[in-house]
């Protein structure tokens, strides 16, 4: 079985800002799904720690690594249906959100899904208005309160341009800190 997170690239039209997106949460779940990195398998991470449910479709954007040692992750927003864990997608980019996890670098990438053209006009993170901004860092902030009270600290908002920065740099990453493993 081909793990999608080595094959396919980061960025499917980098131009255009769209990713390739492996899906692990569909909003409303409670379960913390991960690819597992080594193999590219599904598997249940957690169960989360209280009935706080994701707010978004959450993924790894793959051939990336983060400075949490992961691939870097990606909240898609406005989806109208569930995806399907372990399903690709590609994403196009409109933000990110700084956040650091239990004193790790740990940002999330925000897009929405670049083939519904129910989103077309979303072109940044404000242009999901001010009740998304709060939702998100609230998820955030305390999706661990159970478990680790005062972990997740969320920072600021970035726009797409940014956001690309950050998944180039999350590519090299990859290229330079994780790639030779894989011959290993």
């Amino acid at each position: 079985m081909l793990n999608l997170l080595h094959v396919l690239p980061p960025f499917e039209d980098e131009a255009k800002g769209v990713v390739n997106t492996i899906v692990e949460v569909s909003a409303g779940s409670i379960n913390k799904y991960e690819i597992i990195t080594e193999s590219g398998q599904l598997k249940l991470d957690r169960v989360g720690y209280s009935s706080l449910a994701y707010p978004f479709t959450y993924g790894a954007i793959p051939q990336t690594w983060d400075l949490d040692n992961d691939p870097l992750d990606i909240m898609i927003t406005g989806v109208t249906e569930p995806l399907v864990p372990g399903s690709v997608a590609e994403v196009r980019i409109i933000g990110a959100m700084k956040f650091v996890d239990t004193g790790e670098v740990d940002d999330k990438i925000i897009g929405v899904l670049a083939s519904d053209k129910r989103v077309d006009h979303i072109k940044s993170v404000e242009d999901l208005g001010e009740y998304f901004i709060k939702e998100t860092k609230y998820y955030w902030e305390n999706y661990k309160a159970l478990k680790k009270p005062g972990t997740g600290v969320v920072g600021e908002f970035v726009n797409a341009a940014d956001a690309i920065q950050i998944v180039r740099e999350s590519a090299s990453r990859y290229e330079t800190d994780y790639k030779q493993k894989l011959a290993a």
